[in-house]
């Protein structure tokens, strides 16, 4: 059974920090060898800013570089989003999948960034 379960999102200040965190069912996050965060603004496409391989290698999306840390942990097939210096343009619902995606999305956890 294919599910992500994204949590962690908010309301936040510019400059403000969040944690999101993605519980994945134990076939995917073992299957897969990449994992990683996405957003969709409104209007926008969804766009990939994150992703973690099984051997340790990250990638980052130019907008979000040195804001942004992902990471896994394997023994709660969990995938986590580490969001400082949040800025009005990274308000977006994100979400986690596999790089490639999937087909199939959770729900996504909505990310607002205002004062």
């Amino acid at each position: 059974q294919v599910q992500f379960v994204e949590s962690g999102g908010g309301l936040v200040q510019p400059g403000g920090s969040l944690r999101l965190s993605c519980v994945v069912s134990r076939s995917i996050f073992t299957f897969y060898g990449i994992m990683g965060w996405y957003r969709q603004a409104p209007g926008k496409q969804r766009e990939l800013v994150a992703s973690n391989s099984n051997g340790g290698t990250t990638n980052y999306a130019d907008s979000v570089k040195g804001r942004f840390t992902i990471s896994r942990d394997r023994a709660k097939n969990t995938v986590y989003l580490q969001m400082n210096s949040l800025k009005p343009e990274d308000t977006a619902v994100y979400y986690c999948n596999v790089y490639p995606s999937l087909e199939y999305w959770g729900q996504g956890t909505q990310v607002t960034v205002s004062s």
